[in-house]
């Protein structure tokens, strides 16, 4: 693989994020090399005054597409030519791919948790807690229900933004939903298969931070699972373990969502194995 970017070298990549130590790219970037792509993927910072040149300059040097982050994950979405359907219904884009001339915007977060979902159980039929209601409870609640799930509760602290995640999955999607307003420790719900963490707690540096839910209330017959990359095994991760139920960790979501990334810019079907080690390599595992 060459070291210095050329135009003949394939492109993918990533506007908003910082462009030191970025594990998404770490972890794409290993799966280029294993693959044998002579591909970069390169991470930008790009302002929000700065976004349609942004997109017009990816365009114009030959990207097979792109992914990107806060703030840019609404705002994009008039710059492109369509939307797959998830993306559309959540009404959020993190990763542009162009198909047939036409750049499509779809969301592979929530894409990639129910992968890693299906590694351990069938979404479809189940009652799904999700704490939280931003950006990632969006995209998990959204795919989980194309899966099938039967129940969507959504915990948050926010009543606004918990109404807003309610009211779209109540209209847009064929799970029944609910909406619990999160103001004192919370009991998981007898009957429950899946509980998500979708929020920031635990993430690094407030690697100490609990979830305010009574741990008691959490069976081993659950499926537990955290969106926290860094670290990779968060309290709760940590807990539900010791309580017996099957764990997702950050990792799994991460790698996953990369994985499909790749396929809709390439075609090819990436080694997971492969981008974890990455993702181990920096955050630890």
């Amino acid at each position: 693989m060459t070291k210095v970017l050329n135009f003949k070298q394939e492109l993918t990549g990533c506007f908003g994020q910082p462009v030191s130590e970025n594990p998404t790219q770490a972890m794409i970037e290993a799966a280029y090399r294993h693959h044998d792509l002579d591909w970069r993927y390169i991470t930008m910072e790009v302002g929000p005054e700065d976004l349609v040149d942004a997109v017009c300059g990816v365009k114009a040097l030959g990207f097979r597409g792109f992914n990107c982050t806060i703030p840019h994950k609404v705002a994009v979405i008039e710059h492109l030519d369509g939307l797959g359907e998830s993306a559309s219904l959540m009404g959020a884009v993190n990763c542009v791919v162009k198909r047939d001339g036409q750049w499509i915007g779809e969301n592979t977060d929530g894409k990639g948790f129910v992968v890693s979902l299906r590694e351990l159980t069938k979404p479809a039929g189940k009652n799904v807690v999700i704490i939280g209601a931003g950006g990632a409870a969006r995209a998990i609640s959204v795919e989980v229900s194309l899966a099938g799930a039967k129940k969507i509760t959504i915990l948050n602290r926010s009543r606004d933004r918990g109404d807003d995640l309610y009211q779209l999955l109540n209209d847009k999607v064929p799970s029944e939903a609910e909406f619990v307003l999160w103001d004192k420790t919370y009991d998981i719900p007898e009957g429950t298969d899946v509980l998500i963490n979708a929020t920031s707690i635990g993430l690094f540096p407030d690697v100490d931070a609990r979830i305010d839910i009574n741990m008691d209330s959490v069976t081993s017959n659950m499926v537990v699972a955290d969106v926290i990359p860094n670290p990779p095994k968060t309290n709760l991760v940590k807990d539900a373990t010791a309580k017996g139920c099957k764990v997702i960790d950050g990792l799994g979501m991460l790698v996953n969502q990369g994985v499909i990334g790749i396929k809709y810019w390439s075609g090819i079907d990436a080694d997971p194995s492969v981008m974890r080690k990455a993702l181990e390599d920096i955050f630890g595992d």
